[in-house]
């Protein structure tokens, strides 16, 4: 199964402020962990919402809504995407990582494409087989 992990934003974050040496090593050494055990896909930190769009859509209407978004009550800082057994596993990994200050971080399964069941179709599947298989190629190249 793979969980996408949201770390959550604050007003340092928002502010652009980086984290201290300290913290980015602490976090490196769990990042390393992560990818020796064969969980971390992916994982990223994101730059504040002042530097974000958000694109509302109403009918066929598009209205493109520039940052910041300081109202927003869950903002997001950066993400983990990770390859594990379970939620349950997924769970004893972040208990692990080097947050603190009541930090509150979100853990939340990705569905997969067979989980979409019968409304998937054979020729569906196909095209996602492709499109699966183009952007490996993307990544390689």
């Amino acid at each position: 199964m793979r969980v996408m992990v949201f770390v959550p934003g604050d007003k340092n974050s928002e502010a652009g402020v980086m984290p201290s040496q300290g913290l980015i090593s602490k976090m490196m050494k769990f990042n390393e962990a992560l990818v020796q055990a064969g969980v971390m896909l992916d994982g990223q930190g994101l730059t504040p919402t002042s530097k974000a769009k958000r694109v509302r859509f109403e009918g066929s209407k598009r209205t493109v809504i520039d940052g910041p978004f300081a109202e927003s009550k869950e903002l997001v800082a950066g993400y983990w995407i990770w390859q594990v057994r379970s939620i349950e596993e997924a769970v004893e990994w972040i208990k692990r990582a080097p947050f603190d200050g009541g930090v509150e971080v979100t853990l939340r399964p990705i569905f997969e494409f067979a989980d979409f069941g019968k409304e998937v179709t054979p020729e569906m599947r196909a095209q996602e087989e492709q499109l699966r298989g183009e952007i490996e190629r993307q990544r390689k190249s």
